[in-house]
C-alpha cells in the first residue's frame, strides 16, 4: 500500500528514543517514556511552499500532540500538518 499525503501534510516515520536509564541504572520502561517527538519524512504533500522547505529523509520534530497515527504494513507513523512542525533536525 502507497500513502501519498496532500495539502500541508507530512507523512513521517518516528524515531524511537534510545533505552533511558536513570542515575542510578534503573532502566525506563517505555510506557513511561514520552513518545517520540521526531521522525524522519516519508512523504510531502502537494503543497509546493511546503515542499521547499522539508524534504523526504529529512529528520524533523513536532508538537507533543500533533499529528494522526496511521498504520501503513507493519510500521506505524504519523501524519503531521505543517503547523505541527517546529523545525528541522540538522546535523
Amino acid at each position: 500500500m502507497n500513502f501519498k499525503p496532500i495539502d500541508d501534510r507530512v507523512l513521517v516515520e518516528l524515531l524511537e528514543p534510545e533505552e533511558q536509564k536513570t542515575a542510578g541504572g534503573i532502566i525506563i520502561p517505555d510506557t513511561a517514556k514520552e513518545k517520540p517527538r521526531q521522525g524522519k519524512v516519508v512523504a510531502v504533500g502537494t503543497d509546493e511552499d511546503l515542499q521547499d522547505i522539508v524534504k523526504e529523509g529529512n529528520i524533523i520534530l513536532f508538537t507533543k500532540y500533533g499529528g494522526e497515527d496511521i498504520k501503513i504494513g507493519m510500521k506505524e507513523y504519523k501524519v503531521v500538518q505543517r503547523s505541527d512542525i517546529l523545525g528541522i533536525i540538522e546535523e
